[in-house]
């Protein structure tokens, strides 16, 4: 088993999409990448943590490679946009992969590099070394699963793939 950490706009689309993919055996979402320790929802959305919303997630290297969950993650979201995701505009939606090893670091500036030739405008997906995560309030947690709602800016297509 091995974790990975990916910011792609509001979390619960996120969630709800790595969730489908085989290999990925749990989830969380919650706060990484900003100063403030334990935020809240609340606090995140005032843009004065400097956190992301992101999806903590576990995987199995014998049924999925990170190398593929990169790819996904780009797949799920347009990494050319800045601070937003479809409707939701702010630092917390920014596009980032907060790395665990050195070699997913590797991997992410790899396929990030690769995939930029299939995008007009530059690829912003930031590439950072993780930090602490915040596991989210429950009500965030499988939000779309719970309510049914909650794709946010995820194309249903997307899932297919």
């Amino acid at each position: 088993m091995e974790e990975a950490i990916f910011a792609a706009g509001c979390f619960w689309g996120v969630q709800y999409y790595l969730d489908q993919i085989p290999g990925v055996t749990g989830t969380t979402v919650g706060y990484t990448g900003g100063e403030m320790e334990d935020p809240t929802y609340e606090e995140v959305c005032s843009h004065t943590t400097g956190h992301a919303e992101a999806v903590l997630l576990e995987f199995d290297t014998s049924q999925i490679s990170f190398e593929d969950l990169c790819r996904h993650f780009f797949r799920l979201h347009d990494p050319t946009q800045f601070n937003r995701q479809g409707p939701d505009v702010g630092d917390q939606y920014r596009s980032a992969i907060f790395y665990v090893t050195d070699i997913q670091r590797e991997t992410a500036e790899r396929v990030r590099d690769e995939l930029q030739s299939q995008y007009d405008q530059p690829i912003v997906t930031a590439i950072e070394k993780a930090g602490p995560f915040y596991r989210a309030e429950e009500y965030h947690q499988k939000f779309t699963e719970k309510t049914g709602r909650g794709m946010c800016h995820i194309p249903y297509a997307s899932l297919e793939k």
